[in-house]
């Protein structure tokens, strides 16, 4: 087909194939961002995001420079030996303890176990495994990209980000971003190796705006009915429960909290019942490295010398975790095939527990004084150092400078005078409150900095945080509190007695508690859920014995190392000894919020969405032609900046012929200005501008009046003609 018939047919000419393919390459780099973003993430938590980069832009540009002169099954070779090599150097930085249980039989549970959710982040070694598997799909699809193979291109890297899909690691952002990245892909490789029009472009554009807006208004998932901890009105639904015993916890908004029992605890003491820590702080939230192993009579109990201490435990509600004092040593009364261990020591059921059913812990308790505290050293083992000092590397600078400065504002010398003086810091400049909006970035920096209040998720990360910028190990713990007393041993457990708090490590005696959130305001909250729970007769909120029970003298504090006199618990309320509310402390929990005072900036979600729908508008605005009507339109209205007679005269005639176009019939070919105007108007302003443009254009030229009396004629032609009311003269 001819250059001159390809245009009347409307296809693209071969210039536009240059076009297309950098569309489509352009495209690809957005499906590798994709999956790229989530390995980076998984660096920055755990270290090594200036080498992922390097790796993913350096991988990138090799393919793109030996695309060409590679042939296919080299390539292909050299992908496969680059993820081999990958496998095996991941497989050599798994400490030699563990490498002794991998198996055939461990490698294919452990692949399974990531393509039904395992967080990528779990793995001992994550950062070591991304680095390990990114170089391979970079470079095999950017070869195959290259080589114009665009669908197999497709493939490998959509393969890679529907494995990170699967473990739950790439975000619904990041996952829309490469279904359109890979559409995209396949539709300007199609473009490229077989041509199409520009119309074709247009709508493939429009296309992949529809998927992203489409996809991004679906609903999420409600919560269960037995959560803890629920979504309040206005905030995201699915809230996560804190102390499901789930592998990962992610830091949300407003919540609240679920007035319903959970279960019973009949202990020789009071305790805060744990049921989850965690290692890794991702910026957003905490994930729990590491896999479960079956339990094995006895567990390891904590060094030194604590008392033991015997829990029986019975579910009102259906349960997804094993709440116990710190530290669990032996479980019973249930089977032991039923009961899993975490790396941290927590316990967790194999299976959901039934209302009704029991299990009875013995835990050993550390109580070390302030004294023993304040004398133990920093002789840290190296795995604890590595594993709960880290923080991820896009933690801002601020962070520890605002760490360092409160420890030293507070003399602090020793871990324990660290710990104290932050958990005073945050009791003391920040409000208790559930109605929070959830910060964009570093949950930690938000807190410190940008937020005026937030509930115990929000303190307890942040001095996590704090700890760990000064060198000390410290955890994330959820469980809950004691809950309320109904007898000399015996404690009712709701959801609204979920908690978290602090675990620092010191060396001799084993994590320790801290608790930074304000006592007093948490415990106002819950009571006042409680009392508007029973006032509206909600069921699942009393037992026989809350409906019954008598005031019981609260003893001495269990575990608790921050202060000897313990603060009376509220009914429904968790006893929280040691904690000192913060003079403006918020008790109502939905009376307050994080009131910066300013405007509210839309999250990046929100802006990436929009970017999506205005260039989706664009190819819909471009498709229809309405942007250049729109701007021929304004230009025709406007007068213009006045310059030399001659142009403005010029410039007159240009909008007197374009109106005439579009009100009376198009110019033909070959004809000329005057025989047009005067075919299709006797208007004498018409007669004026043109016989001003044959002077300036053919003649000697018009002085200023006659450019402005012909600019001004047009002008009024304009106003005439363009509005509705007005009958067209002829």
């Amino acid at each position: 087909m001819s250059a001159e018939a390809a245009d009347r047919s409307g296809l693209l000419p071969g210039s536009f194939a240059p076009d297309a393919r950098l569309a489509a390459l352009g495209s690809l780099a957005v499906l590798t961002a994709a999956y790229g973003s989530v390995l980076y993430h998984v660096t920055d938590v755990v270290g090594g995001s200036r080498l992922m980069l390097a790796t993913l832009v350096g991988t990138a540009t090799l393919a793109v420079a030996t695309g060409r002169v590679l042939r296919v099954r080299t390539a292909l070779l050299l992908a496969v030996l680059s993820l081999a090599g990958g496998f095996a150097v991941y497989f050599l930085s798994v400490p030699a303890s563990q490498r002794a249980l991998i198996s055939p039989e461990r490698l294919l549970s452990d692949t399974v176990a990531l393509l039904t959710g395992l967080s990528v982040l779990r793995l001992t070694q994550a950062n070591v495994w991304a680095l390990s598997v990114a170089p391979t799909p970079v470079f095999l699809s950017w070869y195959l990209a290259v080589r114009r193979r665009y669908v197999p291109s497709v493939i490998v890297g959509g393969t890679v980000l529907a494995v990170l899909v699967l473990t739950g690691d790439a975000g619904l952002l990041t996952t829309l971003a490469g279904v359109v990245g890979a559409a995209a892909v396949v539709g300007f490789g199609t473009l490229d190796r077989h041509g199409g029009t520009a119309t074709q472009v247009d709508t493939l554009v429009i296309l992949l705006a529809v998927m992203v807006v489409a996809a991004a208004t679906l609903s999420v998932v409600p919560a269960t009915r037995t959560a803890p901890v629920l979504p309040d009105r206005g905030s995201p639904s699915g809230v996560t429960s804190l102390v499901d015993a789930r592998d990962r916890v992610e830091v949300v908004g407003t919540i609240r909290l679920s007035p319903q029992v959970q279960f019973t605890v009949e202990s020789q003491a009071e305790s805060y019942w744990t049921t989850a820590t965690y290692d890794r702080y991702t910026g957003t939230g905490w994930v729990r490295s590491g896999d479960t192993s079956p339990y094995e009579e006895p567990l390891s109990g904590p060094p030194g010398e604590g008392p033991a201490v015997q829990q029986t435990v019975t579910a009102e509600t259906e349960l997804g975790a094993m709440p116990a004092a710190w530290r669990p040593t032996t479980v019973t009364d249930i089977p032991a095939s039923r009961v899993r261990v975490t790396p941290q020591g927590t316990l967790r059921p194999a299976t959901t527990l039934d209302p009704g059913e029991r299990y009875t812990v013995t835990s050993r308790l550390n109580r070390p004084s302030p004294d023993t505290l304040q004398a133990a050293g920093t002789d840290y083992p190296d795995a604890v150092v590595e594993r709960y000092t880290q923080l991820p590397a896009s933690t801002p600078d601020r962070v520890r400078e605002r760490a360092a400065t409160v420890a030293d504002d507070a003399g602090a010398e020793t871990p324990y005078e660290t710990a104290v003086a932050f958990e005073s810091y945050l009791e003391s400049t920040k409000r208790y409150s559930l109605t929070v909006e959830r910060p964009e970035g570093s949950v930690a920096d938000a807190f410190l900095f940008e937020m005026d209040a937030g509930y115990c998720t929000y303190y307890a990360t942040t001095m996590v945080t704090m700890l760990r910028a000064e060198g000390v190990p410290a955890r994330f713990a959820t469980g809950y509190t004691a809950g309320e007393r109904v007898g000399a041993d015996e404690w009712v457990v709701r959801g609204l007695d979920s908690h978290a708090w602090v675990q620092v490590y010191v060396p001799d005696e084993g994590w320790v508690r801290f608790d930074p959130t304000p006592a007093a305001p948490r415990q106002s909250a819950e009571q006042a859920r409680l009392s508007d729970a029973r006032r509206s007769d909600a069921g699942g909120v009393d037992t026989a014995e809350t409906l019954n029970a008598t005031p019981v003298p609260t003893p001495a504090d269990d575990d608790s190392v921050v202060d000897a006199t313990p603060t009376p618990a509220p009914a429904g309320g968790g006893n929280m000894p040691g904690n000192r509310a913060a003079p403006d402390a918020v008790a109502d929990p939905v009376a307050a919020s994080d009131a910066g005072g300013g405007p509210t900036l839309p999250s990046r979600e929100t802006l990436a969405l929009w970017g999506v729908v205005l260039v989706g508008v664009g190819a819909a605005v471009r498709r229809t032609g309405a942007g250049a009507r729109a701007v021929r339109a304004v230009w025709l209205r406007r007068r213009g900046p006045r310059r030399d007679p001659d142009t403005d005269a010029v410039r007159a005639f240009e909008r007197l012929a374009y109106l005439l176009e579009q009100q009376e019939r198009p110019r033909r070919p070959g004809e000329t200005p005057r025989a047009y105007v005067e075919c299709v108007t006797s208007d004498d302003r018409a007669r004026l501008v043109l016989r001003a443009y044959e002077r300036a254009r053919y003649g000697d030229g018009v002085d200023r009046e006659t450019a402005d009396a012909a600019t001004d004629a047009v002008g009024e032609l304009v106003r005439e003609r363009t509005l509705p009311t007005r009958p067209f003269a002829r």
